[in-house]
């Protein structure tokens, strides 16, 4: 009997499981930020990012942390206090982030010049924008 019941329990935490995959496969995973730049300062953002974003990015890429990184610029308004850009950064899966912080402390030390440099520009960045969200997305294919 209590085989029976451990029986009938896998079978129903399993299929749900296996039925929502029959729907899709697992794609990359994806952290997307959603920025509000305030005003006026959005040239000042842009090129604060270009000098030391897309830097640290472009080593994150080359040294295989990440798989690739998009910017967005949205060109749509509901409110005053809405995002203006987005930021998405892919990773092959979830596997990936296991142990990341190591690397890429090591990466904003080489590209931004340690810890200290790196306090003093999230600073001055925080007084010149606000992070709306910051999600983890999993990418599915259906098939």
């Amino acid at each position: 009997m209590k085989r029976l019941c451990g029986l009938c329990f896998m079978v129903l935490v399993l299929v749900p499981a296996l039925y929502a995959q029959e729907h899709y496969t697992q794609g990359p995973v994806w952290r997307v930020s959603l920025i509000h730049v305030k005003p006026p300062h959005m040239d000042e953002y842009l090129s604060s990012l270009r000098q030391t974003l897309k830097p640290f990015l472009e080593e994150e890429k080359r040294q295989g942390l990440i798989v690739d990184y998009k910017v967005f610029l949205k060109e749509t308004m509901h409110e005053p206090n809405d995002w203006d850009l987005c930021f998405a950064v892919e990773y092959k899966n979830h596997a990936a982030l296991d142990g990341i912080d190591a690397k890429v402390e090591a990466i904003r030390d080489q590209v931004l010049g340690g810890k200290q440099q790196a306090q003093q520009l999230a600073e001055k960045r925080q007084d010149i924008r606000e992070v709306i969200s910051s999600e983890l997305l999993e990418e599915i294919f259906l098939k």
